[in-house]
């Protein structure tokens, strides 16, 4: 086994831990067919509206019965690939997103993304984010979809001192993302997807 099959065995197994869903692909069509196979057979984002469960007019009730189509972001991908998920999401019928991700902060079924690096130590994906509207999206989605190039995996994450350095001094936000978002309360109760994304799927991309 080589050193970067080994690599991205451990990141594998360790991320999995972590009930982060990980898969091998080799092209970024492979990425946009996930992406669309996934978002079809998950029931589609909606907001919750306060109010509901009370006497309400026949107007006010059907806004709450209302069903809203499924959403993907996707705001930090070149221009060409931009357009190829754009228009399988039309062929699909879902509504891509790719900037002012602040207008849609209730409904974002999938966030499209990139990864930047990923730690195989810890099946850790490291997101730079220079803008908010990347930020945002890896955070308000039910569904966070990260493609990270087999290239971008470090053993450790003292392997990246030098890049975050970088980041530093230009003063963006950097997100180390392990799994699914996760937290627990006061009596020590597990919830999955409180503060972030209740799954992630990682996409190893072959380069």
């Amino acid at each position: 086994m080589t050193a970067k099959s080994e690599s991205v065995k451990l990141f594998t197994d360790k991320a999995e831990l972590v009930s982060a869903v990980v898969t091998e692909i080799s092209s970024l069509d492979e990425a946009y067919k996930y992406t669309m196979d996934l978002c079809g057979k998950k029931e589609a984002c909606k907001m919750l509206i306060s109010g509901c469960e009370q006497n309400l007019s026949n107007k006010a009730e059907q806004l709450c019965a209302t069903k809203i189509g499924k959403t993907i972001v996707a705001p930090a991908l070149a221009k060409k690939e931009a357009a190829a998920l754009e228009k399988q999401c039309e062929e699909n019928d879902f509504t891509l997103i790719k900037d002012s991700v602040r207008n849609h902060l209730g409904g974002i079924d999938i966030a499209f993304t990139y990864a930047d690096h990923g730690i195989a130590e810890t099946g850790t994906i490291v997101v730079n984010c220079p803008s908010e509207e990347l930020r945002l999206a890896t955070m308000i989605s039910e569904v966070h979809v990260a493609v990270l190039p087999k290239s971008k995996l470090v053993e450790k994450s003292y392997d990246l001192e030098s890049w975050m350095e970088g980041n530093m001094m230009k003063g963006d936000y950097t997100a180390f993302i392990t799994g699914p978002s996760r937290t627990a309360d006061i009596e020590r109760v597990l919830a999955i997807g409180v503060h972030g994304p209740l799954e992630l799927h990682i996409l190893l991309l072959e380069d």
